[in-house]
């Protein structure tokens, strides 16, 4: 899935959690930030060959916007450094012992993992095995599974139309709340009197 939205649904499941559980707003930022890390780190490579190397600055871009099955030339290296960036921060198992050892440091869960963890859990779901497909089990294997590819337009549309219903209806709700809330606040008032 495009980074874009992989911040959006991370804020929106945070949104909803909040309605059972406060959430402080820094701890919702953090969230959405690690739903987003997992996309940086594997550009490192392409973007330090490109301003350092032979490679054009078009070649971040061509790099971070490739679809299934056309990814741009780079040197070996480059590539590999990149895919094996990407391997490590799209790996169930790799979050699992980050996720482990956070809990056994702090004693409790370090709520923006969650975010790392739908990155990972919905990109299995949203890239196809021609490109970049998620190593859900890095570094037993490089594999991933063959899901939908995020760049179809088709699903572009339906993901992001997705998105819009979503923050409607927790606008929606939230709006519903808020006005239940000060109905309840006028009622006890007046039955001060």
């Amino acid at each position: 899935m495009d980074i874009i939205a992989h911040g959006l649904w991370a804020g929106a499941g945070a949104i909803l959690a909040q309605r059972y559980n406060p959430i402080p707003r820094g701890t919702v930022l953090a969230i959405v930030a690690m739903a987003v890390l997992p996309d940086i780190p594997h550009l490192i490579p392409v973007v330090g060959w490109s301003l350092f190397g032979d490679g054009a600055a078009a070649a971040i871009r061509a790099y971070a916007m490739a679809v299934a099955g056309n990814a741009p030339a780079a040197p070996p290296d480059i590539d590999s450094w990149s895919h094996n960036l990407h391997c490590v921060m799209h790996s169930a198992v790799i979050a699992g012992l980050v996720t482990l050892l956070s809990w056994w440091r702090l004693r409790y869960l370090w709520l923006p993992l969650l975010g790392w963890w739908s990155h990972i859990v919905i990109d299995v779901f949203t890239h196809a095995v021609d490109y970049f497909p998620s190593p859900v089990l890095y570094p037993f294997t490089r594999k991933g599974f063959d899901g939908l590819a995020w760049t179809n337009p088709w699903f572009m549309v339906g993901n992001y139309t997705a998105l819009v219903l979503v923050y409607g209806w927790l606008a929606w709700h939230r709006r519903t709340t808020l006005l239940a809330m000060k109905r309840s606040d006028r009622c006890t008032e007046s039955g001060k009197d």
